[in-house]
């Protein structure tokens, strides 16, 4: 068990419209150099939740297409860039270096699915979001504030 401040929040998301209101939280509560570490198995909403928050940091028709090919998608946003990241594919947490990773971090929001594959990049100030299956259409979503982030999720409004 980690020493670090923490705190979480978990929240059921009945429908994909639930999903979305969730992203549009998040992007309010982000700043450029922040991560969001997004976990759960294929299929659980992780690209989903990202596409509601680039769109809500964006405009509602934005194309946000999935990294999973890429690896890396960026965007211009009103909170600044940030970078959409999908590790699945990565073999090691060096690879990342070649996907823009110092340049991510040093002046975007990052968004990244599959997190362990960073390994020791992972960074200690994050917000993890956990999805989880809760029904066919449900999901549940666990939000933990890590070290400097903890305070931001605990002070925040999650009324969806």
């Amino acid at each position: 068990m980690s020493d670090t401040p923490h705190h979480t929040v978990t929240l059921p998301l009945p429908d994909e419209a639930a999903t979305a209101a969730l992203g549009r939280r998040l992007g309010v509560l982000l700043r450029p150099g922040d991560l969001v570490a997004l976990r759960g198995d294929l299929g659980a909403g992780k690209s989903a939740l990202s596409r509601a928050l680039i769109r809500s940091v964006t405009h509602e028709d934005a194309e946000v297409p999935s990294p999973t090919f890429t690896l890396v998608q960026t965007y211009d946003t009103a909170i600044g860039p940030v970078w959409h990241f999908d590790l699945y594919r990565l073999s090691g947490p060096d690879e990342v270096y070649e996907l823009g990773w110092e340049d991510a971090r040093a002046e975007a929001v990052a968004l990244v699915e599959w997190p362990d594959r960073l390994g020791p990049l992972l960074p200690p100030d994050r917000i993890e979001v956990t999805m989880e299956h809760d029904g066919p259409d449900a999901r549940r979503a666990t939000l933990t504030g890590h070290g400097a982030l903890a305070a931001r999720v605990a002070a925040a409004d999650w009324t969806l």
